[in-house]
Protein backbone atom coordinates (compact mmCIF):
# COMPACT_ATOMS: atom_id res chain seq x y z
CA UNK A 1 0.00 0.00 0.00
CA UNK A 2 2.72 2.45 -1.01
CA UNK A 3 1.84 6.11 -0.64
CA UNK A 4 2.01 8.55 -3.53
CA UNK A 5 4.02 11.67 -2.77
CA UNK A 6 3.86 15.11 -4.37
CA UNK A 7 6.46 17.74 -3.48
CA UNK A 8 7.51 15.58 -0.55
CA UNK A 9 4.00 15.19 0.86
CA UNK A 10 1.79 12.11 0.77
CA UNK A 11 -1.42 12.67 -1.19
CA UNK A 12 -4.68 10.97 -0.16
CA UNK A 13 -8.41 11.35 -0.54
CA UNK A 14 -10.74 11.53 2.47
CA UNK A 15 -14.23 10.62 1.36
CA UNK A 16 -17.58 10.34 3.19
CA UNK A 17 -20.59 8.22 2.25
CA UNK A 18 -23.47 6.26 3.74
CA UNK A 19 -22.48 2.63 4.24
CA UNK A 20 -25.34 1.04 2.30
CA UNK A 21 -24.69 3.34 -0.66
CA UNK A 22 -21.22 1.93 -1.36
CA UNK A 23 -20.83 -1.71 -0.23
CA UNK A 24 -17.62 -2.27 -2.24
CA UNK A 25 -15.83 0.53 -0.40
CA UNK A 26 -17.18 -0.81 2.90
CA UNK A 27 -15.53 -4.13 2.10
CA UNK A 28 -12.24 -2.35 1.42
CA UNK A 29 -12.60 -0.44 4.69
CA UNK A 30 -13.16 -3.72 6.55
CA UNK A 31 -10.23 -5.45 4.88
CA UNK A 32 -7.90 -2.55 5.66
CA UNK A 33 -9.02 -2.38 9.28
CA UNK A 34 -8.65 -6.13 9.74
CA UNK A 35 -5.13 -5.94 8.29
CA UNK A 36 -4.22 -3.32 10.88
CA UNK A 37 -5.77 -5.35 13.72
CA UNK A 38 -3.90 -8.47 12.64
CA UNK A 39 -0.64 -6.52 12.56
CA UNK A 40 -1.10 -5.55 16.22
CA UNK A 41 -1.99 -9.09 17.32
CA UNK A 42 -5.79 -9.17 17.12
CA UNK A 43 -6.19 -12.48 15.30
CA UNK A 44 -9.90 -13.11 15.59
CA UNK A 45 -12.24 -10.67 13.90
CA UNK A 46 -15.90 -11.68 14.08
CA UNK A 47 -18.24 -11.11 11.15
CA UNK A 48 -20.79 -9.52 13.48
CA UNK A 49 -18.42 -6.58 13.88
CA UNK A 50 -19.16 -5.73 10.28
CA UNK A 51 -22.96 -5.63 10.46
CA UNK A 52 -22.67 -1.84 10.21
CA UNK A 53 -22.25 -2.07 6.43
CA UNK A 54 -25.92 -3.12 6.21
CA UNK A 55 -27.11 -0.48 8.69
CA UNK A 56 -28.95 2.34 6.85
CA UNK A 57 -27.93 4.73 9.64
CA UNK A 58 -24.17 4.13 9.42
CA UNK A 59 -21.85 6.58 7.67
CA UNK A 60 -18.26 5.99 6.65
CA UNK A 61 -15.21 8.18 6.21
CA UNK A 62 -12.39 6.50 4.31
CA UNK A 63 -8.85 7.62 3.57
CA UNK A 64 -7.69 6.14 0.29
CA UNK A 65 -5.32 6.60 -2.62
CA UNK A 66 -6.59 8.83 -5.42
CA UNK A 67 -7.17 5.80 -7.64
CA UNK A 68 -9.19 4.12 -4.87
CA UNK A 69 -6.97 1.04 -4.86
CA UNK A 70 -5.35 1.48 -1.43
CA UNK A 71 -7.00 2.23 1.91
CA UNK A 72 -5.00 3.99 4.63
CA UNK A 73 -7.56 4.64 7.35
CA UNK A 74 -11.13 5.36 8.25
CA UNK A 75 -13.81 6.10 10.80
CA UNK A 76 -17.57 5.82 11.06
CA UNK A 77 -20.60 7.60 12.47
CA UNK A 78 -23.46 5.39 13.63
CA UNK A 79 -26.78 7.19 14.12
CA UNK A 80 -29.01 6.14 17.02
CA UNK A 81 -32.19 4.50 15.73
CA UNK A 82 -30.62 2.41 13.00
CA UNK A 83 -30.64 -1.37 12.84
CA UNK A 84 -28.00 -1.66 15.60
CA UNK A 85 -27.46 -0.22 19.06
CA UNK A 86 -24.71 2.37 19.17
CA UNK A 87 -21.31 0.74 19.77
CA UNK A 88 -21.10 2.47 23.16
CA UNK A 89 -24.36 0.78 24.16
CA UNK A 90 -23.02 -2.59 23.06
CA UNK A 91 -19.75 -2.08 24.89
CA UNK A 92 -21.07 -0.75 28.21
CA UNK A 93 -24.77 -1.67 28.46
CA UNK A 94 -24.16 -4.85 30.42
CA UNK A 95 -22.03 -2.99 32.98
CA UNK A 96 -24.33 0.01 33.32
CA UNK A 97 -27.78 -0.08 31.68
CA UNK A 98 -28.19 3.66 32.29
CA UNK A 99 -26.28 4.19 29.03
CA UNK A 100 -29.51 3.19 27.25
CA UNK A 101 -31.44 6.03 28.92
CA UNK A 102 -28.66 8.50 28.16
CA UNK A 103 -28.52 7.59 24.47
CA UNK A 104 -32.32 7.59 24.23
CA UNK A 105 -32.54 11.12 25.64
CA UNK A 106 -30.01 12.46 23.15
CA UNK A 107 -31.53 10.45 20.30
CA UNK A 108 -34.78 12.40 20.46
CA UNK A 109 -32.97 15.34 18.84
CA UNK A 110 -30.74 13.16 16.68
CA UNK A 111 -27.51 11.69 17.97
CA UNK A 112 -24.78 9.39 16.78
CA UNK A 113 -21.40 7.99 17.72
CA UNK A 114 -17.97 8.43 16.23
CA UNK A 115 -16.34 4.99 16.18
CA UNK A 116 -14.09 2.58 14.31
CA UNK A 117 -11.22 5.08 13.96
CA UNK A 118 -8.05 3.52 12.51
CA UNK A 119 -5.08 4.16 10.27
CA UNK A 120 -2.47 2.00 8.56
CA UNK A 121 1.22 2.04 9.36
CA UNK A 122 1.96 3.62 5.99
CA UNK A 123 0.21 6.82 7.03
CA UNK A 124 1.14 6.83 10.73
CA UNK A 125 2.35 10.14 12.08
CA UNK A 126 0.44 12.34 9.63
CA UNK A 127 -2.66 12.81 11.81
CA UNK A 128 -5.03 10.69 9.71
CA UNK A 129 -5.87 8.28 12.53
CA UNK A 130 -6.39 11.11 14.96
CA UNK A 131 -7.24 14.70 14.22
CA UNK A 132 -8.11 14.89 10.51
CA UNK A 133 -10.61 12.02 10.44
CA UNK A 134 -12.12 13.27 13.71
CA UNK A 135 -12.57 16.78 12.35
CA UNK A 136 -14.08 15.41 9.14
CA UNK A 137 -16.60 13.30 11.06
CA UNK A 138 -17.80 16.35 12.99
CA UNK A 139 -17.85 18.38 9.78
CA UNK A 140 -20.36 16.03 8.09
CA UNK A 141 -22.67 15.71 11.12
CA UNK A 142 -24.98 18.59 10.07
CA UNK A 143 -25.56 16.91 6.70
CA UNK A 144 -26.76 13.84 8.56
CA UNK A 145 -28.93 16.06 10.75
CA UNK A 146 -27.72 14.90 14.14
CA UNK A 147 -27.23 17.42 16.92
CA UNK A 148 -24.74 15.53 19.11
CA UNK A 149 -22.10 12.81 19.06
CA UNK A 150 -20.97 10.16 21.52
CA UNK A 151 -17.51 8.60 21.65
CA UNK A 152 -15.98 5.85 23.79
CA UNK A 153 -12.35 6.83 24.17
CA UNK A 154 -9.13 5.14 25.12
CA UNK A 155 -6.98 7.23 27.51
CA UNK A 156 -4.67 8.49 24.77
CA UNK A 157 -7.54 9.96 22.71
CA UNK A 158 -9.32 11.89 25.48
CA UNK A 159 -7.36 15.11 24.97
CA UNK A 160 -7.92 14.90 21.22
CA UNK A 161 -11.69 14.60 21.61
CA UNK A 162 -11.73 17.47 24.11
CA UNK A 163 -9.94 19.67 21.58
CA UNK A 164 -12.72 19.13 19.04
CA UNK A 165 -15.46 19.88 21.58
CA UNK A 166 -16.29 16.68 23.45
CA UNK A 167 -16.68 16.58 27.22
CA UNK A 168 -16.55 13.68 29.65
CA UNK A 169 -20.01 12.38 30.58
CA UNK A 170 -19.95 11.43 34.26
CA UNK A 171 -23.49 10.07 34.70
CA UNK A 172 -22.62 6.55 33.53
CA UNK A 173 -20.06 4.01 34.66
CA UNK A 174 -17.54 5.16 37.24
CA UNK A 175 -17.60 8.92 36.64
CA UNK A 176 -17.88 8.18 32.94
CA UNK A 177 -15.28 5.42 32.77
CA UNK A 178 -15.60 1.69 32.19
CA UNK A 179 -12.96 -0.90 32.90
CA UNK A 180 -12.51 -4.06 30.86
CA UNK A 181 -10.37 -6.32 33.05
CA UNK A 182 -9.67 -8.94 30.41
CA UNK A 183 -8.65 -6.28 27.91
CA UNK A 184 -6.81 -4.19 30.48
CA UNK A 185 -8.48 -1.15 29.00
CA UNK A 186 -10.04 1.92 30.58
CA UNK A 187 -12.62 3.57 28.31
CA UNK A 188 -14.21 6.97 28.87
CA UNK A 189 -17.63 8.16 27.74
CA UNK A 190 -17.42 11.46 25.86
CA UNK A 191 -20.20 13.60 24.37
CA UNK A 192 -20.12 16.48 21.91
CA UNK A 193 -23.33 18.24 22.93
CA UNK A 194 -23.76 20.51 19.92
CA UNK A 195 -22.04 19.64 16.65
CA UNK A 196 -23.03 23.02 15.19
CA UNK A 197 -21.56 25.35 17.80
CA UNK A 198 -18.75 23.14 19.16
CA UNK A 199 -18.60 25.55 22.08
CA UNK A 200 -15.94 23.59 23.98
CA UNK A 201 -13.62 23.10 20.99
CA UNK A 202 -10.30 24.86 20.62
CA UNK A 203 -10.32 27.79 18.20
CA UNK A 204 -7.98 26.01 15.79
CA UNK A 205 -10.10 22.88 15.63
CA UNK A 206 -13.39 24.78 15.46
CA UNK A 207 -12.12 26.95 12.61
CA UNK A 208 -10.80 23.92 10.73
CA UNK A 209 -14.13 22.07 11.03
CA UNK A 210 -16.11 25.15 9.94
CA UNK A 211 -13.79 25.57 6.95
CA UNK A 212 -14.53 21.99 5.89
CA UNK A 213 -18.28 22.55 6.26
CA UNK A 214 -18.06 25.69 4.15
CA UNK A 215 -16.18 23.80 1.43
CA UNK A 216 -16.99 20.09 1.67
CA UNK A 217 -15.07 19.20 -1.47
CA UNK A 218 -11.65 20.79 -1.32
CA UNK A 219 -7.93 20.12 -1.23
CA UNK A 220 -5.95 21.16 1.84
CA UNK A 221 -2.34 20.90 2.93
CA UNK A 222 -2.68 19.72 6.54
CA UNK A 223 0.18 19.98 9.02
CA UNK A 224 0.75 18.00 12.21
CA UNK A 225 4.01 18.39 14.15
CA UNK A 226 5.80 19.78 11.08
CA UNK A 227 4.68 16.85 8.88
CA UNK A 228 2.59 17.84 5.86
CA UNK A 229 -0.01 15.81 4.00
CA UNK A 230 -2.22 16.78 1.07
CA UNK A 231 -5.81 15.67 1.64
CA UNK A 232 -8.41 15.85 -1.10
CA UNK A 233 -11.64 16.05 0.88
CA UNK A 234 -14.90 14.75 -0.60
CA UNK A 235 -17.28 15.23 2.29
CA UNK A 236 -20.52 16.03 0.50
CA UNK A 237 -22.91 13.15 1.18
CA UNK A 238 -24.65 11.92 -1.96
CA UNK A 239 -27.57 9.90 -0.66
CA UNK A 240 -28.47 7.25 -3.24
CA UNK A 241 -31.67 6.45 -1.36
CA UNK A 242 -33.91 8.38 0.97
CA UNK A 243 -32.51 9.64 4.26
CA UNK A 244 -35.00 10.88 6.81
CA UNK A 245 -33.58 11.34 10.29
CA UNK A 246 -37.05 11.93 11.74
CA UNK A 247 -38.07 8.46 10.59
CA UNK A 248 -34.92 6.94 12.07
CA UNK A 249 -35.70 8.60 15.41
CA UNK A 250 -39.35 7.56 15.26
CA UNK A 251 -38.44 3.95 14.54
CA UNK A 252 -36.01 3.75 17.44
CA UNK A 253 -36.98 1.63 20.42
CA UNK A 254 -35.85 2.42 23.93
CA UNK A 255 -33.47 -0.32 25.03
CA UNK A 256 -33.29 -1.73 28.51
CA UNK A 257 -30.82 -4.49 27.67
CA UNK A 258 -28.83 -5.82 24.75
CA UNK A 259 -30.16 -8.43 22.35
CA UNK A 260 -26.85 -10.24 22.79
CA UNK A 261 -23.76 -9.76 24.90
CA UNK A 262 -20.80 -8.31 23.05
CA UNK A 263 -17.65 -10.39 22.88
CA UNK A 264 -14.41 -8.80 24.03
CA UNK A 265 -12.91 -8.56 20.55
CA UNK A 266 -15.99 -6.73 19.26
CA UNK A 267 -15.58 -3.69 21.55
CA UNK A 268 -14.71 -0.58 19.56
CA UNK A 269 -12.83 2.24 21.24
CA UNK A 270 -11.70 5.48 19.62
Amino acid sequence: MALVFKEGRPVVRLRAFRAIDDPKTCERFIAGHEHVLTAIGVKKVTSSKNDWMYNPAAFVLIVESLDGENVYGGARIHVAGGTQPLPIEEATGKMDPSIFDLVWDYAQDGTGEGCGLWNSREIAGYGIGSIFLTRAAIAIAPQIGIKSLFALCAPYTINLTKCVGYRQETSVGNNGTFYYPKLDLLATTMILDNVSTMSLASEDDKNAIIALRDNLNCTRIEVLRSKEIEIQYQLGLDFKGTWNLSEIIANASKRTKLDKDLEENEIQIM
